[in-house]
């Protein structure tokens, strides 16, 4: 109980950013180059001021010898379901979709959040400091907005909220929409339409004709419409990516960003050209369903080598965004593999750090080393793209975190515990 009191007075208050050097380390900016060997990270007043071999420390400025250490910004996870639930299957804690709403993109994730939830203390000692939450599909093919926080331990998680609209098409689309992509393509383009309609209105004026969209639902599509606000769009085959590219000759002004994209190397060319970003989990590798048919773990190399801008993502329930490292450094060691095509190093570390900050309004303000990014920086004790190496230290924002949870906790009590009054093992 007192831990626990102790835990919630954290979040209750901030501390607050403190001016730090790092020295002697292997540096990763999370810019897509080479980590630096020997460099210096300098963070003050909670943002990076310096980062990079030959980097002088300002006088007064503590030190941390990272000799033999590593160190990156915070990584960023996108698309997760983060502070939405407790425990997945007791609907009482999880509010990760609203099934029986008479809204749908209207719905606003942000009120929700909980900044106490240990999913959050969890990630933020496996080194996330960023990330993009959505909600997901309950009744219909949009499953609200989504919002942008930081896994600091303190009660003011939420950057932005209302940060993107998320709507699922492909087989589950389908579903939604009535048992086909026929309906879900024309609920999707009906309702971007009557949102368009709605905007045009004069203040007063009532909606005429066919009505599908309630006025607060149009209301938040009508930011969809005029691109202030992006459209992420859950999708996997070839053909129904194609068709989403297409929305554009229609509503040119949507900022688009595909997640899922199983098998977006088939239309890589069109990706590229239509300079739409992606979002997925890059080792889907079997054809789990008939829109995954081409699914292979070259994924995002080919991609990345037709030039589209991918982030790896979709941490959510098992898939936590602390294995992030992990899903990189597979790609990594996909070169190895004879006909495969993965991602450098560099490139790895910037698809957790840099590009999905990018896809989420945060290009270049984090997942960077770079002068005047927030100050998330992770000390590692080896390659974090390495199974073996753990985060020591995490700051946010130049805040240094905590990085006890519900299961560091529960390691330590029972790590060493005394069985002078247990009952005898039992004998073989």
């Amino acid at each position: 109980m007192s831990a626990a009191v102790a835990a919630l007075t954290a979040i209750a208050a901030p501390a607050f950013a403190q001016d730090l050097a790092i020295t002697n380390a292997t540096v990763a900016t999370g810019d897509g180059g080479a980590p630096i060997e020997h460099a210096t990270v300098v963070v003050r007043a909670g943002k990076i001021v310096a980062a990079g071999a030959g980097v002088a420390v300002p006088p007064g400025v503590p030190v941390i010898d990272g000799t033999g250490k590593w160190v990156t910004p915070g990584l960023f996870s996108a698309v997760t379901d983060l502070g939405l639930w407790d425990v997945e299957a007791v609907d009482e804690s999880n509010d990760t979709s609203a099934d029986k709403s008479p809204f749908n993109a209207a719905l606003d994730i942000a009120p929700a959040l909980n900044p106490s939830s240990q999913h959050i203390a969890i990630s933020r000692a496996g080194g996330v400091t960023r990330a993009s939450v959505t909600p997901f599909n309950g009744g219909a093919i949009f499953a609200g907005q989504g919002a942008v926080i930081d896994l600091g331990a303190d009660a003011a998680i939420v950057t932005k909220s209302r940060a993107f609209q998320y709507v699922e098409l492909g087989e589950a689309g389908g579903r939604l929409a009535g048992g086909s992509r026929v309906a879900a393509q024309l609920v999707l383009r009906n309702a971007l339409r009557e949102a368009r309609e709605v905007a045009a209105l004069p203040a007063g004026a009532l909606r005429q004709g066919d009505v599908l969209l309630t006025r607060e639902d149009a209301r938040a599509l009508a930011k969809v419409i005029d691109g202030t606000q992006p459209l992420y769009v859950g999708v996997d085959r070839a053909s129904d990516i194609r068709s989403v590219l297409a929305l554009k000759a229609e509503f040119p002004k949507l900022d688009l960003v595909l997640v899922g994209v199983t098998e977006g190397w088939l239309v890589a060319p069109q990706i590229a050209a239509a300079g739409v970003p992606v979002i997925t989990m890059p080792l889907r590798d079997l054809p789990a369903s008939f829109e995954q048919l081409a699914a292979t773990q070259s994924n995002v190399g080919r991609m990345k080598k037709a030039g589209v801008k991918v982030a790896i993502g979709m941490f959510a329930g098992m898939d936590q965004p602390r294995y992030a490292p992990q899903q990189a450094g597979n790609l990594v060691a996909l070169n190895k593999i004879p006909g495969a095509t993965g991602l450098s190093w560099g490139e790895a570390l910037a698809a957790i750090t840099s590009v999905p900050a990018q896809i989420s309004g945060m290009g270049g303000k984090a997942g960077v080393l770079a002068p005047g990014a927030v100050g998330d920086v992770v000390l590692w004790d080896g390659d974090p793209l390495e199974l073996s190496s753990i985060p020591l230290d995490v700051w946010i924002d130049g805040v240094k975190q905590p990085l006890d949870n519900h299961q560091t906790r529960l390691r330590d009590r029972y790590k060493s515990l005394d069985k002078t009054y247990l009952p005898k093992a039992y004998d073989w």
